[in-house]
């Protein structure tokens, strides 16, 4: 059978699941297109804020940007649509795509029950949706009961042209990216008391991703964004890299889950069902941390021992890389299964 055409709704771009799903498609030989979903969100800053925060996280250009979706749809011909996160189409687009005889499929990237990214228009079209991929088993009652035609689990993944080891080159690099503890994300409010006793306990912390300047405890170690060649020299130049979760998306991994262990790093990762299912025993591939206390007694047991780090960290890349964890793998399950 002929693989399937596809046309991506996603972001592009080294960090993205999006552009990770799209190189994926262009590896496996499968022909495919793209509408790049930040085209619904230009306009000027009010309108953007007012909209964002009064209207539901509503994009400016929400219905232009579905018609775009349409024209595109009809133009390249695609098997299927796939969309990820919070998509920008709304529910009329989708159904003229849905009457076209195109499968929809969404990768659910984003908890739509957190409060922080909770739209009703975007809820309003799930039922549209033939199948919805969540990388969160606490969302897939919710989703059934939302209306979703069918709904399973698939997590995220690594992609092996982005998430490899790379050491920093030069002196200044190396400078740059040396730290004891590495944390790449968003700075949740609940994050913060996890961050703050490796501070006080003396171990130097480096925090990359947005919003760490808000809060006193962590503004100092606040590094700003990284891109995918930053993302791996800071990964190989830290001794421990944090695995954390984010709570209110109810999360029982994340995507550093997978792309930390592929890029070479040491992690210690909040335990979960999810990351015990992945890694194992105590120890075996990681250390995990359940308190805050953990994770001060965790750090300091693994900077006292390198050895031990590269062990982990040699033994936690075995297992990502061995075990069909790239996002080619997750695409093709996407494209393989037939709603019920």
């Amino acid at each position: 059978m002929a693989a399937p055409r596809i046309l991506f709704v996603a972001e592009p771009g080294e960090t993205h699941v999006g552009g990770h799903l799209v190189e994926a498609a262009a590896a496996l030989g499968i022909a495919s297109d793209l509408c790049d979903r930040r085209e619904a969100y230009p306009g000027g800053v009010v309108r953007r804020r007012v909209l964002w925060w009064l209207a539901g996280r509503r994009p400016a250009r929400l219905a232009r940007f579905g018609r775009a979706v349409v024209a595109a749809a009809r133009r390249s011909t695609p098997d299927v649509v796939i969309t990820t996160g919070i998509a920008p189409v709304d529910r009329s687009s989708l159904e003229i795509l849905s009457g076209q005889g195109i499968r929809l499929v969404n990768f659910l990237t984003d908890d739509p029950w957190n409060r922080a990214h909770y739209a009703p228009w975007f809820l309003a079209g799930l039922p549209v949706y033939d199948h919805v991929w969540s990388p969160r088993e606490a969302a897939i009652d919710d989703l059934r009961r939302a209306g979703v035609r069918q709904v399973d689990y698939l997590p995220f993944a690594y992609s092996p042209a982005v998430h490899y080891p790379e050491a920093p080159a030069t002196d200044a690099e190396r400078e740059r990216y040396d730290t004891d503890v590495l944390l790449v994300g968003g700075a949740d409010a609940d994050r913060v008391p996890l961050v703050a006793p490796l501070v006080r306990a003396g171990v130097s912390v480096a925090l990359y991703g947005g919003y760490w300047q808000r809060y006193a405890a962590t503004r100092p170690y606040a590094k700003g964004l990284l891109d995918a060649e930053g993302l791996r020299k800071a990964t190989s130049g830290a001794r421990v890299c944090l695995g954390l979760v984010r709570r209110a998306n109810r999360d029982g991994h994340s995507m550093r889950t997978f792309e930390v262990p592929a890029m070479g790093g040491c992690m210690l990762v909040e335990r979960t069902h999810d990351h015990e299912q992945l890694f194992g025993p105590e120890n075996e591939a990681v250390l995990y941390f359940t308190t805050t206390d953990d994770i001060v007694d965790r750090v300091r047991w693994l900077l006292d021992r390198p050895a031990d780090r590269a062990r982990l960290a040699a033994a936690a890349r075995a297992r990502i890389t061995g075990g069909r964890h790239t996002y080619g793998d997750r695409l093709a399950v996407m494209l393989a299964t037939r709603a019920a």
